[in-house]
């Protein structure tokens, strides 16, 4: 009954199956060789478009390295006040950067409104004792496991242009979040204006892989020296590529996906039944975030579930955690199985 978080499992067999076929004969280093090149081609032709695309191991190195291809040392990206890059990742996209700093914007649910950006933006100092604005970065899914539309990316991303900011997308989760909207990638991205994504895969099947890409060429200039700079120019490349290869083939990625969300939604709606329950959020993903009452919590934790408590300062108006309560975040992957959900409802009623 873990549900801590949906890189707590290992990968899915196809993404397996592929790294084992990857690893046999010789093969060109540093990202030559056939898989590194045909996964390439393959997130090309997905987001129907010709980009410029780096594999790297982890989704901080993604993030890090695709804001410090975007914003200067002197520069700042905006983001939301609880995103990943924020609160998770150690000030490495500042490091990475050269000292850029990131910039916290308020939301509910993890979300930054397209009139929330637009106010800041409006009433920042034009000085240079004052850092500029380079980039936005949006979670997709966010923080708290709500979606962007396409009407709200579109939105943040005019508003972020007419001020001269890039746009970058997180998607650690950016699976999840394309199957609940039921779009296409390039629906989802460059064509509402996302510049720059952290396509993620390690949270959805591969062991530990990750694409940033370009859908503008011209701002991928510094990022292979970055990548390089920075340690995640891996010598065996294949392994990166070979796991992409698995992890797309057949769209095993959106079955992954799909999967993941629809037991998400089986445990929101099972928690959502309990005694003193309530989701303090919709489930949009793959995320669940319930309040139980504590008891409930100690009645879990004692059976042997796992899950994370979870921050309070972007909740929804109206709505409050009382003293007797605690907001929790249960997270579902494409491991996760009914009898596991079943089991955790069974725990949570005693």
């Amino acid at each position: 009954m873990n549900f801590a978080s949906d890189n707590i499992v290992g990968a899915s067999r196809p993404v397996l199956d592929a790294l084992v076929a990857a690893n046999e004969g010789a093969e060109g280093a540093y990202g030559t060789d056939r898989a590194t090149k045909a996964a390439i081609e393959r997130l090309g032709a997905l987001f129907e478009r010709d980009c410029a695309i780096q594999l790297v191991a982890t989704g901080t190195a993604a993030n890090a390295l695709a804001l410090s291809a975007l914003v200067p040392p002197y520069g700042a990206a905006l983001c939301h006040v609880e995103a990943h890059v924020m609160e998770d990742e150690c000030g490495a996209p500042e490091f990475f950067a050269g000292g850029m700093k990131l910039l916290g914007l308020p939301g509910a649910g993890g979300k930054i409104a397209p009139r929330t950006l637009a106010d800041y933006l409006a009433a920042l100092p034009r000085h240079e004792k004052q850092m500029p604005p380079r980039a936005l970065t949006l979670s997709q899914a966010t923080e708290y496991g709500l979606v962007y539309t396409p009407s709200e990316i579109a939105a943040l991303c005019e508003v972020a242009h007419e001020a001269g900011l890039k746009v970058h997308m997180d998607g650690a989760r950016f699976a999840n979040a394309l199957v609940s909207l039921n779009v296409t990638p390039a629906e989802m991205t460059w064509k509402l204006g996302i510049d720059v994504l952290t396509f993620g895969a390690t949270k959805n099947g591969c062991l530990a892989a990750e694409a940033v890409i370009f859908f503008d060429p011209a701002l991928a200039e510094a990022m292979p020296y970055l990548r390089k700079r920075s340690g995640h120019t891996l010598s065996k490349g294949r392994l990166l590529g070979a796991q992409l290869e698995g992890y797309l083939g057949n769209d095993h990625w959106l079955d992954n996906a799909r999967h993941a969300n629809a037991m998400a939604a089986r445990l929101a709606e099972g928690v959502a039944a309990l005694p003193g329950a309530r989701l303090a959020v919709p489930r949009e993903a793959n995320e669940v975030f319930p309040v139980l009452p504590r008891e409930t919590v100690e009645r879990l934790r004692a059976a042997g579930a796992v899950f994370h408590p979870w921050s309070e300062r972007s909740l929804p108006e109206g709505e409050r955690i009382a003293p007797h309560e605690m907001l929790v975040r249960l997270v579902a992957s494409f491991a996760t199985t009914e009898a596991q959900i079943e089991a955790f409802l069974q725990a949570a009623k005693g």
